[in-house]
């Protein structure tokens, strides 16, 4: 129980956010911080106290002194970066996806493989307090069996950094296709989508994508289960929202339509002399789960690093990703400290990520069936 590590986190935007969980963490020895902006750089050393400071990536992993990294750098350079990473022989963390193409999944498996560390997927949305209740629900035998579950990412983009004008929406599926996946751990082996809508030329020109909305419906292995995935970006009016509903054949779970509204579990009565059974709803207040967290990092659930004066895009839209920042840290060091795979490894990574990719092909070529690489094989 003495082993401690020690940590770097690139990216000083969102990645600030995760800063001060590392400093708290008992299992962190020592912390850096790393951006290419001396500013940013020095604004959140000065703020927690971090003297380590590096502006280039390649010197931090020069250094020889950190045994993970955490990346929370822009999207179009996550694969480069992980790789990076793993190769200069480092544990790898990373923010979604993986990838902008097949070829850079494989890419970042063959590095990670070959060097024998770990890469986790920092997914926010498998650690919500929503997830982990839903979870619960299912795995005690309350919800019965699942007959179908849908998941939904509505954002507007615009405004963003350069590199997300006119991303393709399904492109970044994983705050709502990973918690259903993930909760009855099941593999998806074909997809049918669509696009829909329109956008402004200057949004098509560089992804090349036509597409302001995707949705796709997915076969899993080993499965009578569907599900449905919809992710908007651009030209609609829908507040943010990462959602997921799961439809049980005893109960179920269906995400709030406003963020400030509680979500719904319905349950089915017994049958009567009417048609159908009758159907209770309720209302109900998901508990936070600070317990399963160290006690130095537990009050990191509820409370972010930007107060209401800087607060940062994820928490506007986000909601502060329901308590999951904690959570995150903690699997990824305990998988450290433990000598084990994360949770989010790298063939679930690879595999979510996928998902996406295939879909977004899918809807190009006007729903034709995708199969999706066993990244196990």
């Amino acid at each position: 129980m003495s082993k401690k590590i020690n940590v770097a986190v690139v990216g000083m935007r969102f990645g600030a956010e995760f800063v001060p969980i590392y400093l708290h963490h008992p299992r962190v020895e020592r912390v850096a911080i790393c951006d290419s902006n001396p500013d940013a750089l020095n604004e959140v050393g000065n703020k927690f106290g971090v003297d380590r400071r590096f502006t280039s990536m390649d010197d931090l992993l020069a250094s020889g002194d950190y045994d993970a990294v955490h990346l929370v750098t822009p999207v179009t350079y996550h694969a480069e970066h992980s790789i990076a990473v793993l190769n200069a022989g480092m544990h790898c963390a990373c923010t979604i996806p993986m990838g902008l193409s097949m070829e850079e999944l494989y890419r970042v498996l063959e590095a990670k493989w070959r060097s024998g560390k770990n890469y986790m997927m920092m997914e926010t949305a498998c650690y919500t307090r929503e997830f982990l209740y839903a979870k619960e629900m299912y795995e005690s035998g309350e919800m019965g069996k699942i007959q179908f579950m849908r998941c939904a990412h509505y954002q507007d983009m615009d405004g963003w950094p350069e590199y997300w004008k006119g991303f393709p929406p399904l492109m970044h599926p994983t705050h709502a296709l990973g918690p259903v996946l993930d909760l009855i751990s099941k593999r998806p082996l074909k997809v049918y989508a669509l696009g829909s809508g329109s956008m402004r030329e200057e949004l098509v020109r560089k992804y090349n994508n036509p597409f302001p909305i995707e949705t796709a419906v997915y076969q899993l292995e080993d499965s009578d289960v569907a599900v449905e995935l919809t992710r908007t970006m651009f030209h609609t009016a829908k507040a943010y929202s990462e959602s997921f509903n799961v439809y049980g054949e005893k109960a179920s779970f269906e995400w709030q339509q406003i963020e400030e509204e509680l979500p719904i579990v319905m349950r089915i009565g017994e049958l009567t002399e009417h048609r159908g059974r009758p159907i209770s709803i309720e209302r109900v207040e998901v508990p936070d789960r600070a317990e399963l967290l160290p006690k130095e990092i537990q009050r990191f659930t509820k409370r972010g690093v930007y107060d209401e004066n800087n607060p940062h895009l994820s928490f506007l839209q986000g909601g502060g990703h329901g308590g999951s920042h904690p959570h995150l840290v903690h699997e990824f060091v305990s998988s450290i400290v433990e000598g084990r795979a994360p949770h989010i490894d790298e063939v679930k990574a690879a595999t979510w990520t996928a998902a996406g990719i295939c879909a977004h092909e899918s809807a190009l070529q006007g729903g034709r069936e995708i199969a999706i690489p066993n990244f196990k094989e």
